[in-house]
């Protein structure tokens, strides 16, 4: 056990936060990717519309938990030990994954018991996300602070990508070989780190804000419960937004929300210190994290909808074969974040967060306007080429965001500091789930009808059947999209297609028909996502740029203009004690 002292224990603690940030991250999209293997394996229809609030949860159920709960165990950590909460969590985590695999059920019963277990993997996932940061601000000095954050924050990014591979490959042998193979790598890094971490940091002994901790988790949950149901269709609309219950969420969870803040006021010690955000870098940081989460949070389901949906079948891939196969065809995403992400801590490490983070952004909007001028069918060495860039852009811009947001906080509130920017972020990527696939809708609903019913109209359908499947909600063909799935065969059912000549019901259950018919319609909803996301990309680089970079630029050495930077961002607007109202001394090294 090295002490904390020790040369290499700041290697020691980038290593094992590093492999629990990588395990919370896979586990999330290793789901994802394997939701078409789950279904069959509990047994559980996806067209169903009862199964559409499964499926859902099954998909946000991780997301929402975590960004209710990663401020509330960051400030955990600030008060009783981050390593502490840290070390939990992976054990949490482990445990959870075990009694994942060992789902009894099937059916709806076998969807609850994941979705049930999902949540409380959530928690400990929360624990060592909320914590990880702080543990490397605390055992990294300043001048490698960027580089180190910068291969912990990548490796949670590349991790929702890895996980889209690992899932692929593991979902072809047995679905619960998912869960199964976070297993061995929980238990090493559990016991790796009740044996090797130690808290450095600085403790504060405070009370728990029990009125703060509840109206936030109230208020966040009832917000996001309500867009996760608002995606699905309700009396008669193609969305639930008219849905009471939707709105009650809405607009009730946004007044507690409102009433959160009051309390984070008024109370001595509150779990979301507001003063942080005097603090104009932090304040600016977070703000462009939130509006890249939104931005980029949704684009994995746009691309995992266009390549199983739509181009994997046009080019020969059988529908069982798609989830792995897109997988596969997403690793230029990942690479560009490998690629990306450490050399852009190191090098804002010498020259500043500032401008990789904002330039981050402005080519993750240059890969979305080159991935709008595609067509449906695209040129498959075009789309790596743009997903690379999205990948470069994203780790140009997460380790320079992490390193300006957590360098701007007194030490000993980096677990709340950390806490809340890993809110921003998954609270940003609930968010683009809910807005991408609102769009989509939307814009499927524009035009899937008359392509759906004028396509069944000439393969021999009759009108009226084809009408009927064409008003159905367009949400359930792009989730049999989403899941690789042709539904044609079962909306028309053995009947019909008994009725029709042989060529045509083999055509309309063949690889090409459904995606060549929601090819067009897709593009159409894609063009809407993007051009949104276009938008809150280049809003969140300008707000990287407050207060832009005059240490920067005045400064000599790149350190010294780092630091430079920093100082004047706290001395500007130093947080307050949340205890006393006084300053409190800040950690510059």
């Amino acid at each position: 056990m090295l002490a904390v002292d020790h040369p290499r224990y700041k290697w020691v603690a980038l290593s094992n936060t590093t492999l629990g940030n990588l395990l919370a991250t896979i586990n999330s999209s290793i789901v994802l990717i394997s939701l078409p293997a789950i279904f069959k394996g509990i047994h559980l229809n996806p067209l169903d519309p009862g199964n559409v609030s499964y499926l859902l949860w099954m998909l946000m159920g991780y997301m929402l938990v975590t960004a209710v709960l990663v401020v509330t165990l960051g400030r955990l950590g600030d008060m009783y030990g981050r390593v502490k909460i840290y070390n939990a969590g992976f054990a949490i985590f482990t445990i959870t994954s075990i009694v994942l695999s060992l789902d009894p059920f099937e059916g709806g019963g076998g969807a609850i018991w994941l979705i049930g277990w999902r949540v409380l993997q959530a928690v400990g996932g929360a624990m060592l996300m909320a914590n990880s940061a702080a543990i490397i601000t605390d055992a990294f000095p300043a001048e490698q602070r960027g580089m180190a954050l910068g291969v912990n924050i990548v490796s949670a990014l590349a991790g929702s990508f890895i996980g889209l591979v690992l899932g692929g490959v593991l979902a072809e042998w047995d679905w619960r070989s998912i869960f199964w193979v976070n297993i061995p790598l929980g238990v090493l890094g559990t016991v790796w780190a009740y044996r090797s971490l130690h808290d450095t940091g600085v403790r504060r002994k405070a009370r728990i804000d029990w009125w703060g901790n509840a109206t936030f988790a109230v208020g966040l949950t009832a917000v996001l419960a309500a867009i996760t149901y608002g995606i699905q269709p309700y009396g008669g609309h193609t969305q639930g937004w008219t849905n009471p219950w939707v709105l009650l969420g809405l607009i009730g969870g946004a007044a507690v929300l409102v009433a959160f803040g009051l309390i984070e006021t008024k109370v001595a010690e509150p779990m979301f210190p507001l003063g942080l955000f005097k603090n104009l870098g932090f304040a600016s940081g977070n703000a462009a994290n939130l509006l890249g989460g939104i931005a980029r949070g949704g684009l994995q389901f746009m691309l995992i909808i266009w390549l199983q949906g739509i181009w994997l079948p046009l080019h020969g891939y059988d529908y069982e074969s798609t989830p792995l196969w897109a997988g596969i065809y997403l690793v230029p995403l990942t690479i560009g974040f490998l690629v990306a992400g450490p050399l852009a801590g190191y090098l804002s490490d010498k020259f500043g967060p500032r401008l990789f983070a904002a330039g981050g952004l402005l080519v993750m909007a240059g890969s979305f306007v080159g991935l709008l001028a595609l067509p449906g069918d695209f040129n498959y060495l075009v789309f790596g080429i743009l997903i690379f860039i999205n990948g470069l852009g994203g780790g140009l811009f997460a380790a320079p965001n992490t390193s300006l947001i957590m360098s701007s906080v007194p030490a000993n509130m980096r677990g709340a500091a950390s806490g809340m920017r890993a809110t921003f972020q998954n609270a940003g990527q609930v968010l683009s789930i809910g807005i991408f696939f609102s769009l989509m809708v939307a814009g499927l609903a524009d035009s899937l009808p008359d392509s759906l019913s004028g396509g069944l109209v000439a393969q021999g359908v009759p009108a009226q059947t084809a009408g009927a499947i064409a008003q159905l909600p367009p949400v359930g063909t792009l989730f049999a999209a989403f899941l690789g799935y042709n539904p044609i065969g079962e909306l028309l059912g053995p009947q019909v297609l008994g009725a029709l000549p042989a060529a045509n019901a083999a055509n309309l259950t063949g690889l090409e028909f459904f995606p060549r018919l929601i090819a067009e319609p897709f593009h159409d909803g894609l063009v809407i996502v993007f051009w949104m996301a276009i938008g809150l990309l280049v809003v969140g680089a300008a707000a990287s740029l407050v207060r832009a970079t005059k240490a920067i630029a005045a400064g000599g050495p790149g350190e010294v203009a780092h630091q430079a930077e920093v100082r004047a961002e706290i001395s500007d607007a130093q947080p307050l004690s949340p205890a006393t109202g006084v300053a409190e001394p800040i950690d510059t090294k």
